[in-house]
């Protein structure tokens, strides 16, 4: 019987899994589809320096993987439904499925500020970063950017524009105590510092409660600026949030041991719409990712299903710049040029494993 596995979306969890079947001893006549907006796989941990200039778009793109068993389709998914089988595309013919994987990634959250949606710019996806860094680099001279959220993605962001634009005005306002939160706080002092000596303002305690164009509001209080961008907060794909299943806070969909909806097993959800134990990250979904795909091979074997181990991250690295990063593997902490050197090291690891 012919199976045919449809894959939404082109990014570190859907990938990983393409890449694991098609290693695989796939059963005959199974056809793999895979729907992504980009007829490429972006490297989005890695967006927040296009968007600053200091890296071309060419280098944050990697091909998919070319297979007589992968067929790969340009287009936007509007709807899921899970009674039918069934994937809608804006345009097109709806899309059967015999086994479903949901890898939609994730979309900013705005925590229902006023404007934030209108007058912000984003970094979640290419043609969002490409707009974000023709804002960024079209500033006058000594202009004022305001990046709100100091997460990492906000951080990276700050120290990467600094390097490419010295002299802008750039503040970081973050809703915390301190940017950077989860860390540890040798971390937190040592990316603070450096902030300090890069002349780049860190706003704590902010609240941001409103967003009009050039004017971010503080506790209500009006602060002109030439551009906004916003990383503070993602929540999943808005098609996930629609589907009538159990989810969590950030709209991620409950999942079985298996990485499956209870009610249909056929159905797998991937990375940033997954409600798992640790924060979303490209780690993770590509983690979560090869889970999958051993409990898909089962299941197409006929094979019962894998006992699967707890997820276990390895760390995570952050950049300040080309020079300078950040990290936490297990209980070590590493500043300065050691985990920025590591970071470039993984990503070219990735980029060459796919390519």
């Amino acid at each position: 019987m012919d199976k045919h596995i449809l894959i939404l979306g082109g990014g570190y969890g859907g990938l990983r899994i393409i890449q694991r079947l098609l290693a695989a001893n796939l059963p005959r006549y199974t056809q793999l589809t895979l729907i992504d907006r980009m007829p490429y796989h972006g490297l989005k941990t890695e967006y927040y320096a296009l968007a600053a200039g200091t890296e071309s778009e060419a280098k944050l793109r990697v091909a998919f993987p070319e297979d007589p068993r992968l067929k790969v389709q340009l287009g936007e998914v509007t709807s899921i439904d899970l009674e039918q089988n069934m994937v809608h595309l804006l345009d097109g013919d709806p899309i059967p499925y015999d086994y479903l994987i949901i890898a939609l990634g994730c979309e900013d959250k705005y925590h229902g500020v006023p404007g934030a949606d209108q007058y912000t710019h984003s970094i979640q996806t290419m043609p969002q970063t490409r707009e974000t860094y023709q804002a960024l680099n079209n500033i006058k001279p000594y202009g004022q950017v305001a990046i709100v959220g100091g997460g990492l993605s906000g951080v990276e962001l700050a120290s990467e524009l600094r390097e490419s634009r010295p002299d802008l005005n750039i503040t970081i306002y973050d809703r915390g105590e301190s940017i950077l939160n989860p860390f540890p706080e040798k971390l937190k002092r040592y990316v603070s510092q450096w902030f300090h000596e890069n002349d780049v303002d860190l706003v704590h305690k902010a609240n941001i409660t409103k967003v009009e164009p050039q004017i971010l509001f503080n506790h209500d209080q009006p602060i002109e600026v030439d551009e906004i961008v916003w990383t503070a907060g993602i929540q999943a794909s808005r098609i996930v949030q629609a589907l009538p299943v159990e989810k969590d806070s950030m709209g991620r969909v409950a999942l079985s041991p298996h990485h499956y909806l209870e009610d249909y097993p056929h159905v797998f959800v991937v990375g940033d719409c997954a409600s798992l134990p640790h924060a979303p990250s490209a780690q993770l979904a590509e983690a979560q990712g090869d889970q999958i795909a051993q409990v898909l091979l089962n299941m197409l074997h006929g094979e019962p299903l894998p006992q699967l181990p707890k997820i276990k991250l390895k760390g995570v690295l952050g950049s300040l710049g080309k020079k300078h990063g950040f990290g936490v593997m297990g209980d070590t902490t590493l500043l300065g040029r050691v985990p920025r050197v590591l970071k470039s090291g993984v990503l070219w690891m990735y980029k060459y494993h796919l390519g």
